[in-house]
């Protein structure tokens, strides 16, 4: 029974093989024939035969849509490449990004992305799931064929992983809600977004000029102070404007066109179009549809979902309270979302390379200047130890500008007559208006002395004269001290702007005599927690506050005032009534507990020992000595950031010129390279067949062998032969080696 379930007979057997044979069209006719006749020894086919024919000619060609075989690379190789190419080649016009749009590897990874910022945990590209891919290729397959919408609120070709809602069961009042109302962007427009800042930005970042920093990688408002420090000594008259309407947005036209002086694809500049011309529905909720909320006495906290991102904490919100000016205005344009800011550099770099041109133009070297005396104003002079000291004395100056932009707000330095800086501030009204369409005055862009202090990103900027003695030898080498006159550059923190912060977040009142306010926001939590909320606010700060000459005393008084703060919220959550005691018990960085259990409990530290309490971390920075010192550290000429050195210096090691430069400067110095080296060792050791090491090692196991001969005694003969013969095989070898 068991043989005849197994066994086909042989006309079946034929019959079957006959018709896989037509209906896969195989070609290897020869294979499958000696597979059919194979016979056992009672005159039928093998069963595994058979089967392996059928398995193996059966096989399906790979399917292009499917997205396991689309993930050839990974997404981060792909991006470092165009990263690369753009640096090589930063002024080529780029025509051809729609094979980018193709890369699936580019989808996989903006997915990945979005999903980090919406569920707040880092997603693995082996943790995606395959109907999500499927939906991912979906959307990606829409974009290209023009078939993608922007602010789509009911049909998605994706959505968010925390989105459980079922659209096809919602009422129509929750229907027209969703149509009528301002909702948050929709999770393939992120996408969207997302693919199009890796295929735009390492094109743009190659060609943006150095002298932005806002909305830039590796470039922050510190990197801004630290230039300023640098390169702004020495000027006497500043320009200070505000640009940042072209921040709230901007004609497409105009923004188009900015587009189009480097990309040429017809696709991504249609998507980039319609992301900027589809309207954003901001409208709310008429008051007839709101509910009326009704007060609760006791509401209780809200549990957040597995996959919902915490919120902000207490410090960090607080922090973001303490924006400078220059810096609360972040573009947001359409539906292109976090594309804005690229968009907004975009535009704004045609005026970044115009104040290039002035800086070029204007430059007037004197050569009884001490500093900026070159034809080409590139090398600067004077004391290299203080870059920053300017020498003030003589009568002729270099005259010189120079101009940063950080966001919309530009800051230009002249050194020379006011007329100087009038003339330039009238050109750059002109620009703009012809430009952008902006109408500038004389208010909008005054023009400002040193000497009243320059406020740009809540640090003021103004002139200390100094007199250093000059050491110098003379003729004859003796030694001359004479009495100098020069100017530093100050960057110091505005103490009124740090008050006016305070007081929007309601924590103070008044301005001459500041007055702590407790912050009620921390009432219910524990005193360990609220101290170290408050000390990684204050750490914060200190890092904020790094390159201000006033460090010390800007994050002294910080420190002050949330201390008061926070003794005055103690006070009125434990009833001590005044700060003054709360200081007595909690001492004063507020890290002793200021509530005792009752009865006879051990002490503290005894039940901080066994951990039954949680330990209280005193304020940070309640001294003045406590604060660290000011960060001067010099700031490099020409300086870049990290990824842009490391790729620079990766596309000059790439480059055959550079290998045969490092060669041809190794053989005029006479100096070999740690290769050739290698390669003289290695062949020497091939060409004596021993190296020269291996032979003073059998010298001097010879030697030693010599000594324990003479010091053994009453050696058998046998044990005397295998010396004698090792001995004499040593010696073969030596020879051997040395000749």
């Amino acid at each position: 029974m068991h043989r005849t379930a197994i066994v086909l007979s042989r006309g079946a057997l034929r019959n079957r093989a006959t018709a896989i044979l037509q209906n896969a069209n195989i070609l290897h006719n020869s294979h499958l024939n000696n597979c059919v006749n194979v016979r056992n020894e009672n005159g039928s086919f093998s069963l595994r035969a058979f089967l392996y024919s059928t398995y193996t000619f059966t096989r399906r060609v790979p399917d292009p849509n499917d997205p396991a075989t689309l993930m050839k690379e990974d997404g981060v190789a792909v991006c470092s490449q165009m990263w690369i190419e753009n640096f090589r080649e930063p002024d080529k016009t780029v025509g051809n990004l729609t094979n980018y749009l193709r890369r699936f590897e580019l989808w996989v990874l903006a997915y990945q992305k979005v999903c980090t910022d919406e569920t707040g945990a880092y997603l693995p590209r082996s943790s995606i799931t395959r109907p999500a891919l499927e939906d991912l290729l979906a959307l990606r397959n829409a974009v290209l064929d023009g078939r993608f919408k922007w602010g789509a609120r009911l049909e998605f070709f994706i959505r968010s992983p925390k989105d459980k809602t079922e659209y096809e069961s919602l009422s129509k009042r929750k229907i027209r809600a969703i149509l009528t109302t301002t909702q948050p962007a929709a999770f393939q427009d992120k996408i969207v977004q997302e693919v199009l800042l890796m295929i735009l930005e390492p094109i743009y970042e190659a060609r943006f000029s150095q002298k932005s920093f806002a909305f830039r990688p590796g470039r922050n408002a510190h990197t801004v102070l630290r230039v300023v420090r640098r390169s702004f000594a020495g000027y006497l008259w500043y320009i200070k404007g505000d640009l940042s309407t072209v921040l709230d947005g901007m004609k497409v036209g105009m923004v188009i066109s900015a587009l189009m002086r480097d990309v040429r694809d017809k696709k991504v500049i249609d998507l980039i179009k319609a992301a900027l011309t589809t309207p954003v529905i901001t409208s709310r909720v008429d008051d007839g549809e709101k509910k009326k909320k009704t007060k609760r006495k006791y509401q209780k906290k809200r549990v957040l979902a597995e996959d919902e991102p915490k919120p902000d904490p207490y410090w960090l919100e607080t922090f973001f309270g303490f924006a400078p000016e220059e810096a609360e205005i972040h573009p947001s344009w359409g539906h292109c979302g976090i594309l804005s800011p690229l968009l907004a550099n975009i535009c704004l770099d045609e005026l970044d390379r115009w104040m290039e041109d002035k800086i070029k133009e204007f430059y007037r070297p004197s050569t009884s200047d001490v500093i900026w005396n070159s034809p080409d104003g590139e090398a600067e002079q004077g004391n290299t130890s203080w870059p920053e000291f300017v020498p003030t004395s003589g009568p002729d100056k270099t005259r010189k500008i120079d101009y940063i932009r950080y966001g919309g707000h530009i800051l230009i330095g002249v050194r020379g007559p006011r007329a100087d800086a009038a003339t330039l501030r009238k050109q750059l009204i002109e620009f703009c208006d012809q430009k952008y369409m902006l109408k500038l005055d004389n208010e909008s862009l005054p023009i400002e002395h040193i000497t009243k202090g320059i406020m740009f990103l809540d640090h003021v900027l103004c002139r200390r004269v100094v007199y250093p003695t000059l050491r110098y030898t003379a003729t004859g080498g003796k030694i001359i001290s004479e009495k100098g006159v020069g100017t530093l550059l100050s960057v110091t923190a505005s103490l009124k702007q740090c008050i006016k912060q305070f007081r929007k977040l309601n924590f103070l009142k008044g301005d001459r005599d500041p007055d702590p306010q407790p912050c009620f926001r921390m009432f219910h939590a524990t005193q360990a927690h609220t101290n170290a909320q408050m000390n990684k606010l204050l750490a914060t700060m200190v890092e904020w506050y790094r390159y201000a000459d006033n460090r010390k005393k800007i994050v002294n008084f910080c420190s002050y005032i949330l201390r008061g703060s926070l003794a005055k919220l103690y006070a009125a959550k434990y009833k001590l009534r005044s700060r003054a005691k709360v200081y007595k018990i909690g001492a004063r960085n507020l890290s002793r507990p200021l509530k005792e259990r009752k009865g006879q409990s051990p002490e503290y530290h005894n039940l901080l020992r066994m951990g039954l309490v949680e330990s209280i971390d005193g304020l940070l920075y309640t001294r003045m000595s406590l604060v660290p010192e000011t960060d001067y550290s010099p700031f490099p000429s020409g300086w870049r950031p990290d990824h842009e050195k490391a790729l620079l210096e990766y596309i000059r090691l790439e480059d055959s010129k550079t290998l045969e430069e490092e060669r041809n400067c190794l053989k005029e110095q006479g100096l070999i390279s740690p290769q050739d080296y290698i390669s003289m060792l290695v062949w020497n050791y091939k060409r004596n067949a021993i190296s020269v090491d291996h032979v003073s090692s059998l010298l001097s196991s010879e030697n030693s062998i010599k000594g324990e001969a003479d010091l053994s005694l009453g050696s058998n003969d046998e044990s005397d032969d295998q010396r004698f013969t090792t001995e004499e095989d040593k010696e073969e070898r030596i020879r051997a080696a040395q000749g």
